[in-house]
């Protein structure tokens, strides 16, 4: 059915779907934070995963979640919370940083949040979709790097890949929402993004300085 092993209890999304529900980034949700009680115990098993994020819930009702990645903690991530507002069917996910909100819209699943909130990125424009394609993986420097073209820019459609360049297993993530919403903030406009395979990736700014990040969430394992 998968090519996901995970063990039981843990569901595994992909969100940011492309149109024909091919790709999306991997997403762990473990559905019972409890049953990893601590940060050391959490972050054992987000490295044991493998997943770009793996997010533990802690109050399913509240919607209050922890984020980890399989070498560190992350105060915000965007793919995470538009798979787990989607698999949960929340308006409201809780974060230390500020509360998330959601909403569904017919096969999108949309989060609203602050580009403050999310953690640095260096947005680097080059001058062709192909080029950034033919970038390889990861390119050369340290830091998280968003790389990015217009195919078409007067459509607001967007050639990207995402590239961590943390020392972990990670070299390259296939659909990155928090780097989304960094790059429609700094362009102050709606994008409609292609990263990695073929992911997708819709923004939206706000005149009150928030940004929309939507796109479709499958279920690849319920565990």
């Amino acid at each position: 059915m998968s090519d996901y092993d995970v063990p039981r209890g843990i569901d595994v999304l992909r969100v940011f779907c492309g149109p024909d529900g091919r790709h999306g980034n991997a997403l762990g949700v473990v559905r019972d934070g409890s049953s990893h009680p601590d940060d050391a115990s959490r972050q054992l098993l987000a490295r044991r995963l493998g997943f770009s994020e793996t997010v533990f819930v802690d109050d399913p009702e509240r919607g209050r979640v922890d984020i980890h990645t399989p070498g560190l903690r992350l105060p915000f991530a965007g793919h995470p919370l538009v798979g787990t507002a989607w698999l949960l069917d929340l308006e409201v996910l809780e974060l230390a940083v500020g509360d998330v909100f959601a909403r569904q819209d017919g096969e999108f699943t949309w989060i609203t949040a602050r580009p403050e909130w999310v953690p640095p990125r260096t947005l680097q424009q080059y001058a062709s979709a192909a080029e950034v394609e033919a970038l390889p993986g990861p390119p050369p420097g340290e830091g998280w790097l968003y790389a990015w073209a217009w195919e078409d820019e007067a459509a607001g459609r967007v050639r990207a890949r995402a590239f961590p360049r943390r020392g972990d297993a990670i070299v390259e993530d296939e659909a990155t929402g928090a780097a989304a919403l960094l790059l429609s903030a700094h362009l102050g406009r709606a994008l409609n993004i292609t990263q990695g395979r073929g992911s997708q990736i819709l923004t939206a700014p706000a005149p009150d300085g928030t940004v929309e990040v939507g796109g479709r969430v499958l279920m690849a394992v319920r565990g």
